[in-house]
């Protein structure tokens, strides 16, 4: 198994839950309140940051309905970079 760098599993984290996030419809201004965070804060973690705590953890699968499990599963594609600002308009 290869070695992961705590960097590197706080990108792929990011990207998972920006990807949840926009499968939902979801704003960050919508998911940060949800959490109880800022957006600021929000863009950093989906940037790949932030280095996360449980308790941040749980409160982003809260907000997103999914189990803290799911935000560690690999991101659909992960060599694609956070998009900054909202999500496009369908």
């Amino acid at each position: 198994m290869p070695k992961q760098s705590p960097e590197e599993l706080a990108r792929l984290i990011g990207l998972k839950v920006a990807e949840i996030r926009e499968e939902r419809g979801l704003k960050q201004q919508e998911l940060a309140s949800l959490a109880q965070t800022t957006v600021q804060w929000l863009s950093r973690i989906e940037n790949g940051k932030e280095n996360l705590t449980l308790a941040t953890l749980v409160k982003l699968s809260n907000a997103l309905d999914v189990a803290v499990i799911d935000l560690f599963a690999p991101p659909d594609d992960p060599s694609r970079k956070a998009r900054p600002g909202r999500p496009r308009k369908n």
